[in-house]
């Protein structure tokens, strides 16, 4: 278990890819039962503990989820992300070379059955999807990629890349012509910033890269 950051009220730790952030009608282990069988252990409980993700990572994405560990500060968490005081930052292997190393990227988005329709003009029922990117290094006909979410659309950083022809390394759902190992996809949940639902300070986490290709390509930045 890789804790990054962890106290009485809050727990922010790494879900590696292929296992899916809570449990769901076709996935009853989850990374926050595995979170919890932690802190039991760790903690010699014996009864239920209290735990709540505030925030879902895809099954194939890696990286840093908060949660937490009393009603009070899931309460707080939620309404501060609401207030978008949160700062989420991903890494992310796309396909191919950038003409322009940074930008914007605003679409039109839906949700569809297991998929986000994504346009550049409005269709029926599509909302604003929007983020910004920064290249950080390219290799192989690859591209490393820095992404904030200013929005926080089903499948967004994988439907948004994948429109404008540069789909995420191993995403074959979204138009990737590479696969990872366990279904993984080169997207990673790399920073995330937080308001402390108790201390009320501003806390950041990093989740490093993993260890594995093509991320490793880039494991000297």
């Amino acid at each position: 278990m890789e804790i990054l950051f962890a106290d009485n009220h809050v727990i922010a730790a790494t879900k590696p890819a292929g296992i899916p952030t809570q449990p769901s009608d076709g996935h009853r282990d989850s990374f926050e039962e595995s979170v919890k069988l932690w802190l039991k252990e760790r903690d010699g409980k014996t009864g239920n503990v209290f735990l709540h993700a505030l925030h879902r990572l895809d099954t194939p994405v890696s990286g840093a989820v908060l949660f937490a560990k009393t009603d009070k500060a899931l309460s707080r968490l939620n309404a501060s992300m609401r207030d978008k005081k949160h700062k989420k930052v991903y890494m992310a292997v796309v396909e191919g070379v950038f003409k322009k190393t940074s930008g914007t990227l605003k679409h039109y988005h839906s949700h569809m059955r297991f998929m986000a329709k994504v346009t550049d003009k409005p269709h029926e029922g599509s909302k604003e999807a929007v983020l910004t990117y920064e290249v950080k290094a390219v290799d192989g006909g690859r591209s490393l990629v820095e992404i904030t979410l200013d929005t926080g659309r089903y499948h967004q950083i994988r439907s948004q890349f994948a429109h404008i022809g540069h789909p995420i390394f191993g995403d074959e759902k979204y138009g990737s012509k590479n696969r990872m190992d366990s279904g993984a996809i080169a997207l990673h949940h790399y920073r995330m910033g937080f308001v402390h639902p108790v201390s009320k300070e501003f806390v950041t986490v990093v989740s490093p890269l993993p260890d594995v290709f093509p991320f490793s390509r880039f494991s000297d930045l």
